[in-house]
Formats: C-alpha cells, sequence, structure tokens
C-alpha cells in the first residue's frame, strides 16, 4: 500500500509539473478530451440506436460545428457588443446615480462629501479597468485560443477521442494493477459519476437558465439583458448567486432605464424570481440530482487555485482534479473510519486500554 501511494504520488507531480510546463502546448488536447468527454454518452445513445460508432462520431460533430457557426455568427458578436456598451454606459449610470441620491437625500450627499467624490470617480474607475479587462481578456483568448487551434486541432482531437473513447477507456482499464483494479475502477466510477453530474448536468442547467435570462430580458426590453442572462447563467453553478448577482444587476439597470414605470421593473424582478423557481425545483432535480457530490466552495477554491498556477488550462483541468480529490477525500475518510486508529482497537485484537 505504501509503494502504492508513493507511485501515484509521483504521478500526480508529474502531472502537475507538465501542466505548468506545457500549458499552451497541451491546450487544444485538454479541449477536444473535454468535449469527447461531454458528447460520449450522445456517441453511446446513438450507437445503441443501430448506428457504427464512427456515424455516430460523424453526426454529432456535424451538429457541434454546425451549433458553433450559429452562435459565432448571431450570439458572440452581440454579447461583445453588449458588454463594451456597458462598460462605457457606467460613468452615466454612476452620474445618474449621483444625481438621484442627491434629489432624494441631499443632506447624504454634499458637494464635498466623501460619497459625492466617491460616485464622481467610480464610473470613469470602472471604466476604464472594465476596458482594460475586457482588451486583456479577448487578447489572451486570442493569443491561446487562436484560428488554427479552434478550427482545426480542437475538433479533429475531439473527433478522433470520441471515436476511440471506449477503446482508450478499455486499454486504461487492461494496465490497471491486478490487486488494485476493483478499487481503482470503482474510484474511477465515483469520479466519473460526480464530473458527469457537474459537467453534463449542472452545466446544462447552467445553459438553459442563462438563455431563458438573456431572451426573457430582452424580450422586456433591458438594455445589456444578453450579457446580464449570460452572466446570471454563467453563475447558477454556485447556488443562489447566479440569480442574486444576475438580479441585482438587472433590477439596478431597469431602476435606471425604466424608472418610474414599475410594471416593467416589477416584470425583470419576476423574471429572475420564476428562473429561480424553475431551476431549483425543476431542473436541477431533474438534470443533476444529488449526486454531485463537489461543494460550491471548494469548487470556487479549485478553480481559483489551479487558475492562479496554470493559467486558462488550469480552469480547465480545476473541475475533474476537484471531483477527484473530493472522491479520494471520501475514499480516504471511509478507511480511516474503518481503522483501528479510529475505532480505538488494539491491532493485537481487544479494545485500547484508557489512559
Amino acid at each position: 500500500m505504501h509503494n502504492q501511494a508513493k507511485y501515484w504520488g509521483i504521478a500526480a507531480a508529474v502531472f502537475l509539473l507538465l501542466l505548468w510546463w506545457m500549458g499552451d502546448v497541451i491546450l487544444p488536447f485538454i479541449l477536444g478530451g473535454a468535449i469527447a468527454y461531454i458528447l460520449d454518452p450522445i456517441a453511446d445513445r446513438i450507437e445503441k440506436m443501430g448506428a457504427s460508432r464512427a456515424l455516430a462520431t460523424t453526426l454529432i460533430t456535424l451538429f457541434a460545428v454546425l451549433l458553433f457557426v450559429l452562435l459565432a455568427l448571431l450570439v458572440i458578436p452581440t454579447l461583445i457588443s453588449q458588454t463594451t456598451q456597458l462598460i462605457n454606459a457606467i460613468p452615466d449610470i454612476a452620474t445618474n446615480l449621483q444625481g438621484f441620491l442627491t434629489e432624494r437625500f441631499p443632506e447624504v450627499v454634499e458637494p464635498e462629501s466623501t460619497i459625492r467624490r466617491s460616485l464622481a470617480s467610480v464610473g470613469e474607475t470602472l471604466q476604464s479597468r472594465g476596458g482594460e479587462l475586457l482588451n486583456t481578456l479577448l487578447a489572451s483568448v486570442s493569443g491561446l485560443v487562436n484560428v488554427i487551434t479552434l478550427f482545426v486541432i480542437v475538433p479533429v482531437v475531439s473527433f478522433y477521442l470520441l471515436l476511440d473513447w471506449d477503446k482508450m477507456v478499455a486499454k486504461l482499464d487492461g494496465l490497471l494493477p491486478r490487486d488494485h483494479a476493483p478499487t481503482i475502477r470503482q474510484l474511477a466510477q465515483d469520479i466519473d459519476h460526480t464530473m458527469a453530474g457537474f459537467i453534463r448536468g449542472q452545466g446544462l442547467v447552467c445553459l438553459i437558465v442563462g438563455v431563458y435570462y438573456s431572451v426573457a430580458l430582452m424580450a422586456v426590453g433591458l438594455q445589456f439583458g444578453l450579457v446580464v442572462g449570460a452572466i446570471a447563467g454563467f453563475l447558477t453553478f454556485i447556488p443562489y448567486v447566479g440569480a442574486l448577482v444576475g438580479g441585482g444587476l438587472a433590477i439596478g439597470l431597469a431602476l435606471f432605464q425604466f424608472w418610474g414605470d414599475w410594471v416593467w421593473i416589477i416584470a425583470v424582478w419576476a423574471i429572475f424570481q420564476s428562473g429561480q423557481f424553475v431551476e431549483g425545483n425543476f431542473l436541477t432535480p431533474k438534470l443533476v440530482g444529488d449526486s454531485i457530490g463537489l461543494h460550491p466552495v471548494w469548487l470556487l477554491f479549485a478553480l481559483a487555485a489551479f487558475g492562479a498556477l496554470f493559467g486558462f488550462v488550469g480552469l480547465l483541468v480545476a473541475v475533474p482534479v476537484a471531483a477527484a480529490l473530493g472522491v479520494l477525500a471520501r475514499f480516504a475518510t471511509a478507511r480511516y473510519k474503518e481503522s483501528s486508529l479510529y475505532r480505538g482497537e488494539d491491532p493485537f485484537g481487544g479494545p485500547t486500554p484508557g489512559l
């Protein structure tokens, strides 16, 4: 057992070293592997309907390419445009907030007060910082996910990994040490169950909720509705945070845009209230269930730690690593509770005498 722990520890250290050293190089392969993992259940279902693995993989690839082209042509440019407009509108929003407070609470916002000076500068600060953040993000993404990677390497890697996924799993299973193969298989199944519950289940919930918020907010005429819906949908993986952040941002924007017309402000509130109700009572129980076992705080820590250490590649592997460590921690805890150290038993039999 000691030798096994030593070997697995060396393997983990080598993996982290390669992740740090070859981050940008292995990025398309990690993306391709993630896509293949997400799409493997769909390919299995198509196979059960009578199609070959090659045909199933081809159909999925064609549909995925078509979907990506539609998003690139219709959604992504609008999202970037609204984000830029929102950043540019922040000074006006801060000015309106200052005028609102001055009109209704003149004793609080005096001409030389700290609040007034802060509101006068917060817009310009947020605008400059937001623009820098957006430019840095776009430059980073352009540097990491260049045209060749996006349109050639990732689809090719995804196609071949999806095509040979079951064969690769079988070959890896054949390489497991025979004495520990059942335990490793069980741990792998638990890790897969956790990752599938989060990546596939929670990811689908985030997508559905984000689309609902975006479409509904744009339908009521809220400016920057697509951006607010995207933010709320992305943060839905943290319970209540997506609705609170997105709802607060949307209602704040609605107060400035629809001030005096309370029907539309209430409509924006109702959108997030109904979205939270449907997500909590129908979507999450149906698509995710209680099987994730990945605490939001642990997930956030993993994203922050791996993002800081390994950059964009670290963000991609944070969820699988967090899921694996969570499963291993539960396994180690169960073994500890079965041990004589926890139960207070003498290893030669009988209870350990009290001190």
